[in-house]
Parts: structure tokens; sequence; C-alpha cells
């Protein structure tokens, strides 16, 4: 499932980061989100603009369209 979808703070667990490029991938692995982590989606800013996500109680700003790159199943 597209986590862009899912509706904001309900927990997602992240199974699929593979259609990411590589320096992406370790951006986002340096603030610890990979595989198996448990983030949400805090708020979407208008206008196609970025997103706020939460891991492990830190939250980060990400492109809305990594966002819509990352799949997760709704927990």
């Amino acid at each position: 499932m597209n986590v862009h979808s899912i509706q904001l703070n309900h927990p997602i667990s992240i199974n699929d980061l593979s259609r990411l490029d590589v320096l992406t991938k370790r951006r986002l692995k340096e603030v610890g989100i990979c595989e198996g982590s448990v983030i949400s989606v805090k708020r979407r800013y208008p206008f196609h603009g970025p997103c706020t996500i939460e891991s492990d109680g830190q939250q980060v700003g990400i492109r809305r369209r990594t966002l819509e790159l990352l799949l997760g199943d709704e927990m």
C-alpha cells in the first residue's frame, strides 16, 4: 500500500524502499527509517508541498514524491 494514501497519525510499517534512489535511501536510513520501521504521517502541506513524518519520536520533513514511493502496511 502506498504510504501517501494512509490517513494522518496512523502507524505504518515500511516494507519496501526499493523504488527510492540510493541517496534518498541513505538519508532516510541516517534518520532511522528503514524497512521494518514504523512511521506515521503527521502533516501534508498544500500545493504538493512536503510532508512531515514521525519515526521513533523524531519528526522529519520529506518530499511528497518520496512519500509516494514508500510502500508499507497499516498497523
